[in-house]
């Protein structure tokens, strides 16, 4: 009975923590995501009606204000992205310090407001956990619910950046615990209830706003071939950034490496304006448009497709702060927008090209995260009425995370902790 008593104690003083955890979360991702929109939305307008070729430059501005933040704030103290969560958990006498929330908040939007082609979502996915980790630190709860507590801020900074609390709950415990609890369930639906609260009181816009359309039985075999594409794009994905972060840390010249890195960016940039930051904006402009010759082109959608990948790598290597999140989004969304573009004008087949680009955009993350089920809801919440597409966006995150697994059969994230873990400085 005494101990009955004990763990229902612990039990409340997990949601409490749990529900404080989740609101700090929500207002820091809620203030992170809605500043780096503003900025890089004013930045990339200004600099288009002004002078375009100063797009190459941008990132470099932004990539050495990191470097020198860097090494004179935060002490040559180096972001290492999601794998130094599951450091954290893996050996649990390290702990997230402090100076990651200001760390990844400042350095993730100067990246992406200065065109850095990632997104927000790494930065905030550790800056939410570190919260999580500083209230389990504090005592907040019982001293055994570290996971706990950082799976909760994690979910609330997901689930503001992508309106979507299930998404926060689901990414919480299938990619950062790997594991499932009755503590674990309890602390990420607490954070999940206080994120949606917050959701429907503040932020309820989501990403995109062209709605999906009904699909039909006939365009599943295009499907499948989208998802098998977005698998192999994925992988190609992981393998640039594994290789670039190796490739700019055998560089022992900062300036050198920050440029190189900056410089190649911002020239893509110049010649494809719709890899600029997180690009969710070209996405936007590009989904309004007929997809017809000669409003759009082929090899513009094919650029990008893979174009993003590879600039997103180089920010990464030269020293911008960022993950996969984005940059998958928006190259498997333009490589489902190919497929239809494809089909379409050679083949008269009638597929239309919003739910290709959700259903390439939900292959890609799925394979790159390796988190089918994250996925699918993250990317059914990316515009109004996305779960009409709920089945062939289920359908194709799993063949997508087969074929990235058959062809590259570990974990980016586990790849990336043992490259960090062998070239860092």
């Amino acid at each position: 009975m005494e101990r009955n008593k004990i763990v229902s104690q612990h039990y409340f003083k997990l949601i409490a923590a749990s529900l404080l955890v989740g609101l700090s979360s929500a207002l820091l991702a809620f203030t992170l995501k809605h500043l780096t929109e503003y900025f890089e939305h004013l930045l990339f307008k200004t600099v288009s009606n002004w002078y375009t070729p100063a797009f190459i430059l941008l990132p470099t501005i932004g990539i050495t204000a990191i470097y020198f933040l860097r090494k004179y704030v935060f002490q040559n103290r180096r972001n290492k992205g999601i794998t130094e969560i599951y450091k954290t958990l893996d050996q649990r006498k390290d702990h997230l310090p402090l100076f990651k929330i200001p760390s990844h908040f400042i350095n993730g939007f100067l990246t992406v407001i200065f065109g850095g082609s990632t997104g927000v979502e790494v930065s905030t996915v550790v800056a939410t956990a570190t919260i999580g980790n500083y209230a389990y630190e504090k005592e907040f709860s019982a001293r055994m619910y570290k996971r706990e507590l950082i799976c909760a801020g994690v979910v609330a900074g997901v689930a503001i950046l992508f309106t979507s609390p299930l998404a926060g709950w689901l990414f919480a415990l299938e990619v950062i615990a790997r594991k499932m609890r009755k503590s674990l369930i309890i602390s990420c639906t607490a954070s999940a209830l206080m994120s949606w609260g917050f959701i429907e009181l503040f932020d309820s816009e989501t990403i995109l706003h062209r709605p999906v359309q009904d699909w039909t039985y006939a365009a599943i075999p295009c499907f499948i071939i989208l998802s098998i594409l977005g698998g192999t794009l994925s992988v190609y994905f992981t393998l640039l950034v594994t290789r670039m972060k190796k490739l700019f840390s055998n560089i022992s010249n900062n300036f050198i490496r920050v440029n190189l890195g900056a410089i190649a960016v911002g020239t893509m940039i110049y010649f494809f304006p719709t890899l600029y930051g997180d690009s969710y904006h070209g996405l936007r402009e590009i989904l309004s448009k007929p997809l017809v010759v000669p409003s759009i082109s082929l090899f513009f959608l094919l650029a990008v497709s893979i174009l993003k990948p590879l600039a997103a790598s180089l920010t990464l290597g030269a020293g911008g702060d960022g993950g996969v999140f984005a940059p998958s989004i928006v190259a498997g969304a333009f490589l489902g927008l190919m497929v239809a573009f494809l089909g379409n004008t050679y083949f008269n087949t009638d597929l239309i090209p919003v739910n290709f680009a959700l259903i390439g955009a939900a292959a890609t993350l799925s394979a790159s995260l390796y988190a089918p089920f994250t996925s699918v809801v993250l990317i059914c919440n990316l515009l109004p009425s996305g779960y009409q597409l709920f089945l062939p966006i289920l359908a194709c995150c799993f063949i997508s995370y087969i074929v990235a697994k058959l062809i590259l059969p570990y974990n980016v994230y586990t790849y990336d902790f043992y490259l960090s873990s062998k070239t860092s400085p």
